[in-house]
């Protein structure tokens, strides 16, 4: 097998980074930063190791959250001025679709179904139906939380909300795509199942898999969980969870440095999925064999966030300090990374069932 290669963006953002996502048909790159600006970049164009940005879009705060929407041309956009946007990427208009009372953290959005889903630190989820003209007015059905959405990840049926005190609602996308055609009121509408986090501690990020049939979440505590949907009991028996991104102590007392775990990403084919953490790796992971497949170089700092390409070829890896060792003064600039690894062509399959 012909190993990964991989390089850097040579135009990143000048602050920490949020969160990036590839084009679902395509191989361009948008990403989110600190810094106020949304990025778009042109991944591996013409084979070559280089990624071109194309546009940058400012914003009025920073950006906690972008995502792309039906087709390339379209992204929304969240984060600390508390609005939703649908972005023009050919033109770069802005159109605010709905206003939280709060940060808008997480984004959304199913092609399926032509929803987009935001959910901010008001403890509430705005569910926006995309599939009419963006000049005209677009029906929003606002949904009470239990607790502060932390992180947010949705299959082609599902939507997984991460939430405070170890809460997980899971909504039915169809019943959601229902409810807003039909204006059902918000105090009718229900998660789809209530669950209890299987980590202990604040979950950091969410992931889906891509063939529908469960999810995996990370915590600021080194460790993921591998869960179904399936809500029977031997589905349930095959969730696990393990400890990762941890280093050996240099002390006489032993024991890890624990990281968080800030990224998640499934691969779209294979399945597997990657995780990144504040210890500045990234590791590969088979879910169904329940083992770490390889372990990349380490990057230039913590990684931030993490994004397959539709056709698994590139993985995107976003690198900037972390906020866990403390800084005072905090500030990305000069110090955050995108970097494309360009994937061997069974670099990220799984290596089949686990040998007992």
């Amino acid at each position: 097998m012909a190993p990964g290669t991989q390089w850097e963006v040579a135009q990143p953002p000048n602050d920490a980074i949020s969160s990036l996502e590839f084009a679902p048909d395509s191989s361009k790159l948008i990403v989110s930063s600190w810094d106020k600006n949304v990025y778009l970049y042109d991944v591996g164009a013409n084979g070559a190791d280089e990624a071109t940005l194309i546009r940058s879009f400012e914003f009025r705060a920073p950006v906690l959250d972008v995502c792309f929407g039906a087709n390339d041309d379209e992204a929304f956009v969240g984060g600390l001025d508390q609005q939703v946007y649908r972005l023009d990427l050919t033109t770069g208009e802005q159109t605010a679709l709905s206003q939280h009372n709060a940060a808008v953290r997480s984004l959304a959005y199913s092609r399926e179904h032509s929803i987009l889903v935001s959910a901010s630190w008001d403890l509430t989820l705005h569910i926006h139906d995309t599939s009419s003209s963006p000049s005209a007015p677009q029906p929003t059905i606002t949904i009470q939380l239990p607790g502060k959405p932390h992180a947010m990840a949705s299959s082609p049926s599902k939507l997984v909300v991460a939430m405070t005190a170890r809460l997980v609602h899971i909504y039915d996308l169809p019943t959601l795509s229902k409810a807003l055609q039909s204006q059902t009121p918000a105090s009718e509408i229900t998660p789809w199942q209530q669950r209890e986090s299987s980590l202990k501690f604040l979950t950091r990020a969410v992931a889906c898999m891509p063939n529908d049939a469960g999810y995996a979440t990370s915590s600021i505590e080194g460790r993921v969980a591998v869960e179904w949907f399936e809500d029977t009991e031997a589905s349930q028996a095959r969730k696990y969870a393990f400890k990762c991104h941890r280093q050996a102590a240099n002390d006489e007392e032993g024991g890890d440095i624990v990281y968080p775990v800030n990224a998640l990403a499934f691969h779209p084919k294979f399945g597997t999925f990657a995780s990144g953490g504040g210890d500045a790796s990234v590791a590969l992971w088979d879910a169904e064999a329940k083992r770490r497949m390889r372990q990349l170089t380490k990057f230039p700092d913590s990684v931030a966030a993490l994004a397959f390409s539709g056709d698994g070829k590139f993985l995107a890896i976003g690198a900037c300090p972390g906020f866990q060792t403390g800084m005072e003064d905090y500030s990305g600039e000069g110090r955050t990374h995108i970097v494309i690894r360009e994937l061997g062509e069974t670099e990220a399959k799984g290596k089949g069932p686990k040998e007992k």
